[in-house]
């Protein structure tokens, strides 16, 4: 009875808190099983951590993005998992699941790059070897893509209401200055992360997703492992004229819908989200449930 409850609670849950579970359950197996057998505790994580050479990723393309499902202690794992969390409810109030996983994803895969041209381009990283391991670059991603899609809009920081734009500039001027004091690989990363948030929400504010390439590409990917079901043959008449209206009936609804999803999105672009009415934030909520 415990695998079906299992399976049919992690179904339940939004991407980005299937992230999280993936991201637990990730850190568990790979403190214990070593543990348990006696072995190193690097057995595991060494085929998935990402290399700062280039010879040693050849060897691994994989960790590109397969870093970000290693954590270095229970504490690395708790700050990245409540950033998630928290960015992502506010993220997917305006977006699909979709195009969350293109911001994330994307932004590991760019946090992992600027790592490792950044140990191959400064002097200050030559002749050092570090691993990268841990989800910040795609948090980062994430979090940039939030505070510069809705920059006006105030969330609420322990005492005070701060505008996203200012906590976006306060996490990117933290990597900064402590670059050069310590973690500069995983600083690096972030930065990764967040210039590619920044680009991503920038770009779809004018009209163009840069994600859509990525996101047909996983599409792909995905269908290779999907089960196609061969209906049985039946020979069917159809009313072309009654088949045309219908098909014509949905697709005005669905233009008129996603019309009114702009609108609304272009509301909060401008003046925030606190300036939505509670119909427009209770349609906004159900569009992204449907999504």
């Amino acid at each position: 009875m415990a695998q079906p409850d299992l399976k049919y609670q992690y179904s339940r849950l939004n991407i980005a808190e299937k992230l999280i579970a993936i991201n637990v359950v990730v850190f568990i197996v790979n403190a214990l099983v070593p543990f348990l057998l006696g072995l190193s505790s690097n057995v595991i994580v060494q085929w998935f951590e990402l290399p700062n050479d280039i010879v040693g990723i050849a060897f691994q393309p994989w960790s590109i993005v397969t870093y970000s499902f290693f954590h270095g202690g229970i504490g690395h794992l708790f700050w990245n998992m409540l950033l998630i969390y928290f960015v992502g409810r506010i993220f997917l109030n305006l977006f699909d699941a979709k195009r969350f996983l293109n911001v994330y994803i994307l932004g590991v895969i760019l946090g992992g790059l600027f790592f490792v041209l950044g140990y191959n381009i400064f002097p200050a990283f030559f002749n050092t070897n570090a691993y990268l391991i841990g989800a910040s670059a795609g948090a980062s991603a994430v979090l940039i893509f939030v505070c510069t899609y809705l920059p006006n809009q105030e969330v609420r920081v322990i005492f005070f209401n701060v505008k996203l734009w200012v906590v976006g500039a306060l996490v990117v001027l933290s990597d900064l200055v402590q670059l050069p004091i310590s973690n500069s690989g995983g600083h690096l990363a972030h930065l990764g992360g967040a210039f590619l948030g920044y680009l991503y929400a920038s770009q779809l504010a004018k009209g163009n997703d840069i994600g859509s390439g990525f996101s047909r590409f996983m599409d792909s990917i995905a269908n290779l492992f999907k089960k196609e079901k061969k209906a049985p043959l039946k020979t069917v008449y159809k009313n072309k004229r009654t088949s045309n209206s219908t098909s014509s009936a949905a697709d005005y609804d669905k233009k008129t819908h996603q019309k009114k999803i702009d609108a609304i999105l272009d509301k909060i672009s401008k003046s925030g989200y606190e300036s939505l009415s509670k119909a427009e934030k209770d349609f906004l909520f159900k569009a992204g449930k449907e999504n």
